[in-house]
């Protein structure tokens, strides 16, 4: 029989909004004992003095993008687990543009024949139906023979651009009881922008996006919330406008979700110029991100006032979950200019910490704040129990070093790819054990 006594331990649960230090027994991967000083030891039992270490609930993705099929050279499905593990993420959703898209229930068949070949005692692997199919999306995927199956919810993770289509699909799906999420983004505005249109990116020579790409293509997706009734989970908040628009939404009673991604919270457009003052003059780690095309993000890095909004709503509550959206690119794909790289980079395992110390740390966020939004919400989000501290059930929990130093580096990460800002940087705080 396994059991582990983590003495000393401080213990976060959101659920019951508890923060405070004691010893735990875990006896064959299930919590049998709580207690401030627990005296009387089982024999076998594996002792660990847990003093400044932090035990929490799994963390919850939301949302996160998967090279295979399709695509393994960038990220397998093994090595992204195996990435969410190392990070404290013990449920991660996948959305469906992989190759074949999970848009029929061959596609989803698939996707699950390769889960098959996992090493065992990895998180628990979820998956976004698509909401559209055909070469230019301007269908609807199989929407009923999907929610039938094993699928979270729908979202393309892309945006849609076809207004009345959106309305079909909201029509559609309200009675399937299953989650929609829509990012926001007019195409047509956004053009062939690479990062937020302003001084900073007249200044860089970079192509703008405007927040207004953003901003109304969300106001069009409320409205047709408003008109239809089904619920929504909105990606990828970015702006501080989106916010307001967001909070008088949920004042109004509108059912909807809102969600950021992590880059979001912790830099803005100024970090692209490696200009402390361009980025509020708080991240000392700016002037080595300069022109670094793995801060060319969808959507784009906002600007201070708009990561300042992001913080505060998530405080608030206005946004109810952080998003990982972990997206590997290769080597190769990523060492290109700013402008011809493709978007995204990966987070699994640099979230938890670099948010601790860019959040919680600085006092913006409490630990249990920070927690909220990366288990309890996201788990809400996507329709489920949210992971717990508690008696007598199964441990889906992390064990979280936030002192233990570490350098960002493909031997030291266990996603195959590493187009990460941070590549190269020693950074704190490390996860030791996940419970899954």
């Amino acid at each position: 029989m396994i059991r582990e006594l983590l003495q000393n331990v401080r213990m976060l649960d959101p659920v019951s909004k508890i923060d405070r230090t004691t010893d735990i027994l875990i006896t064959e991967g299930k919590i049998e004992v709580i207690a401030e000083n627990i005296t009387e030891i089982p024999p076998d039992t594996e002792v660990r003095d847990c003093r400044g270490l932090i035990l929490g609930p799994g963390l919850t993705d939301i949302y996160s993008h998967s090279g295979e099929p399709g695509f393994e050279e960038r990220e397998t499905l093994e090595s992204l687990m195996q990435a969410a593990a190392a990070g404290g993420f013990t449920r991660v959703a996948i959305l469906p543009d992989t190759s074949p898209p999970v848009d029929n229930l061959a596609g989803l068949a698939l996707l699950q024949q390769h889960i098959r070949n996992l090493s065992p005692g990895l998180p628990r692997l979820y998956f976004w139906g698509a909401l559209t199919a055909g070469v230019k999306g301007q269908q609807m995927a199989e929407l009923g023979e999907l929610a039938s199956s094993a699928v979270v919810g729908f979202a393309d993770g892309l945006p849609l651009s076809n207004s009345a289509l959106v309305r079909r699909l909201l029509e559609y799906i309200q009675p399937l009881n299953k989650s929609v999420a829509l990012w926001p983004c007019d195409r047509a505005l956004a053009g062939n922008g690479a990062a937020r249109e302003g001084a900073v990116s007249v200044r860089l020579g970079l192509p703008g996006i405007p927040a207004s790409a953003e901003t109304s293509a969300l106001a069009a997706i409320l409205e047709l919330v408003a008109s239809r009734g089904t619920p929504v989970h909105i990606m990828r908040v970015s702006t501080a406008r989106s916010v307001e628009l967001i909070r008088d939404a949920k004042a109004r009673g509108l059912p909807v979700q809102a969600s950021v991604t992590w880059m979001h919270l912790l830099l803005n457009v100024g970090a692209i110029s490696g200009n402390s003052q361009d980025s509020g003059g708080k991240n000392a780690l700016t002037a080595s991100f300069a022109y670094d095309p793995n801060l060319h993000l969808e959507p784009p890095l906002g600007t201070r006032s708009d990561q300042l909004a992001l913080i505060q709503a998530v405080k608030d509550g206005v946004i109810d979950a952080i998003a990982i959206d972990h997206n590997a690119h290769t080597y190769e794909e990523k060492t290109v200019a700013f402008a011809d790289s493709p978007p995204g980079a990966i987070g699994l395992e640099l979230a938890l910490p670099l948010l601790w110390h860019g959040l919680v740390e600085t006092g913006d966020f409490s630990a249990l704040e920070l927690w909220q939004v990366l288990s309890t919400g996201p788990a809400v989000c996507l329709g489920q129990t949210p992971a717990t501290v508690a008696l007598d059930i199964s441990a889906e929990l992390i064990l979280f070093d936030p002192l233990m130093t570490w350098t960002v580096e493909g031997r030291s990460l266990k996603s195959r790819s590493a187009n990460t800002p941070w590549l190269g940087q020693q950074i704190a705080g490390k996860v030791l054990q996940t419970w899954v």
